[in-house]
């Protein structure tokens, strides 16, 4: 095992320094602003964002003698379902307005408390660090000739840790117990339901709060120490992990001390149906590939890419022109800078080309009648000699989205001005800078 131990008792911050901070009008005034700027929807009480600072300045004082008393009760969190790229649904937990606050404020003191100790080699929710940091990990680690992997996945994390064993590791270096009761209450807060009825949690940790990450991180950081101690070159980003190994004997031995920290020390499960030993080359990461000193995007990245981008350029969706460029601006870069490392000018290229053709084949279809299409042809600067080849035609529309004279009227600089994003242009101010697209 490793020599890593939490923080004790007496070692802790004190309880009521601990509680004081958190309930500090700096403090909570800072996690409002944090919570603001993350936007997000109403809680089961139906209070917006805009509608909290009224309720604050009424109910504040009242609350935060609540909790220095240990007398607040969090209300449940309220499930939403977001689609997952099988097609499948994972369940989010969303707090109400009041409630990610208070989260964000017992987060926004206790992070720098564990901060300091968690692993080097855990990149989630962590400022500073992030996805490519832990790729860049891992392609050093194969350059230097760790070819196998294991791939583990851990089933339902988030729905299936333990309170008392996250509660156990929260103590090492939390002494204040009204701050562990607090987070004991968030944990079993409960769910409220469409229909309406609260179902109870008495295993979880609610996906969509400010302190979920944080304990995520805390309670998987044991798994961390145990690899460390393997002495293997491994990444962690949130329940997500890649162990990188020299040989396939050495990767089952490993996958064999995994199994056992995770279900036996941390009571949680592998995930056996999506958990291997294989050459690092055929395991994803991230959405991610590596090979040597190679990192590709993986093959589902791209047909989730393709597939949102049909979703949002569909015919029949019922938005204006300006909503969906917004949109397509949105998540293309939004994408672009999540996978630009895995990327190559040739795909960025036909991926620009392709989005382009999407979008004029909306405005094709946006422009229905033939007199309207050569109206708007002729004000893009169409030949009135021959808007009729294309007005007129019975192909259908994603053909006339590639004719000559629908990409000359409609051509890269035009939807340019109306913000349609360029990967290209973006592509190249990675590699080369921003000087490099003027």
């Amino acid at each position: 095992m490793s020599d890593h131990r939490p923080l004790s008792e007496e070692n802790a911050l004190p309880r009521q320094e601990l509680l004081e901070s958190i309930l500090a009008p700096a403090n909570l005034n800072r996690a409002w602003k944090r919570v603001k700027a993350n936007g997000g929807a109403a809680g089961m009480d139906g209070m917006s964002l805009a509608a909290f600072p009224a309720f604050a300045r009424k109910n504040m004082p009242r609350i935060v003698t609540w909790l220095r008393e240990g007398r607040y009760k969090p209300a449940p969190v309220k499930r939403v379902w977001i689609p997952k790229p099988d097609g499948s649904q994972r369940p989010l937990g969303v707090p109400t307005v009041l409630d990610r606050v208070i989260q964000q404020a017992i987060a926004q003191v206790l992070t720098p408390l564990f901060e300091a100790d968690f692993s080097e080699h855990s990149y989630g929710f962590r400022e500073g660090r992030g996805a490519h940091d832990a790729l860049g990990h891992l392609s050093e680690a194969a350059q230097e000739g760790y070819r196998w992997a294991v791939d583990c996945d851990l089933k339902s994390f988030f729905d299936t840790v333990h309170h008392d064993r996250l509660i156990h590791q929260l103590r090492g270096q939390i002494a204040d117990r009204g701050v562990l009761r607090l987070i004991g209450k968030y944990l079993r807060a409960g769910v409220r339901l469409p229909d309406g009825t609260t179902e109870p949690t008495a295993r979880g940790i609610p996906q969509g709060g400010p302190l979920s990450p944080l304990l995520a991180n805390v309670m998987l950081d044991p798994l961390d120490r145990q690899i460390e101690a393997m002495g293997l070159p491994f990444a962690r980003y949130a329940d997500d992990f890649l162990i990188l190994t020299r040989s396939k004997a050495e990767a089952l031995e490993a996958l064999a001390v995994v199994r056992e920290v995770v279900e036996g020390t941390l009571k949680l499960i592998v995930n056996e149906d999506k958990t291997k030993v294989a050459p690092l080359r055929d395991c994803a990461f991230l959405g991610f590939h590596l090979s040597g000193s190679k990192i590709r995007r993986s093959e589902k990245a791209a047909i989730r890419f393709k597939t949102r981008i049909r979703e949002l350029t569909a015919r029949s969706r019922g938005v204006s022109m300006r909503q969906r460029i917004k949109e397509l601006r949105r998540y293309c870069v939004g994408w672009f800078h999540y996978f630009k490392v895995g990327l190559g000018y040739g795909e960025v290229v036909h991926w620009d080309q392709w989005i382009r053709r999407r979008v004029r084949l909306c405005h094709w279809k946006d422009w229905k009648r033939p007199g309207t299409r050569r109206k708007r042809l002729l004000e893009l600067g169409a030949d009135p000699k021959e808007v009729h080849l294309v007005t007129r035609s019975r192909k259908g529309y994603w053909r006339l989205a590639s004719n000559r004279i629908v990409q000359q009227a409609l051509d890269d600089p035009y939807l340019k001005s109306l913000g349609l994003p360029s990967l290209k242009e973006l592509w190249i101010a990675f590699k080369y800078g921003s000087q490099a697209t003027a």
